[in-house]
């Protein structure tokens, strides 16, 4: 089973910018999906950003332009850079992680991004 550990959360005023870091560890990876989803309090789980092991990616409408993910293979870590981070990002932010040889999949356990003045 893959394991997922998240890092780079917290406080940033609106305007300003934060990384986030996903390592992933296990024995089986191949060729993988990863990427981010967020959930606000009260709303349900929603794509972020996804990163294939090929390099392609795809981004919510909402972040695109201001968000950048990107993953180094050799580390099996994922990162997403947030730019010009507004209110409406605030969430608790998921690293997830699908396998296509069977489209298994892992959550991590999630990292609060605050964007307030």
């Amino acid at each position: 089973q893959v394991q997922l550990v998240e890092s780079g959360g917290g406080l940033v005023q609106p305007g300003g910018s934060l990384r986030l870091s996903c390592a992933a560890s296990g024995s089986d990876f191949r060729v993988n999906v990863m990427g981010w989803y967020r959930q606000a309090p009260g709303e349900q789980r929603e794509l972020v950003a996804t990163i294939s092991s090929g390099g392609s990616t795809n981004y919510a409408d909402s972040v695109k332009g201001r968000f950048t993910i990107s993953r180094e293979n050799a580390k099996n870590t994922v990162y997403l850079q947030m730019n010009s981070l507004k209110p409406e990002d605030t969430a608790v932010y998921y690293c997830y992680f699908r396998r296509v040889i069977d489209s298994s999949i892992a959550w991590g356990q999630g990292t609060q991004v605050t964007v307030s003045s």
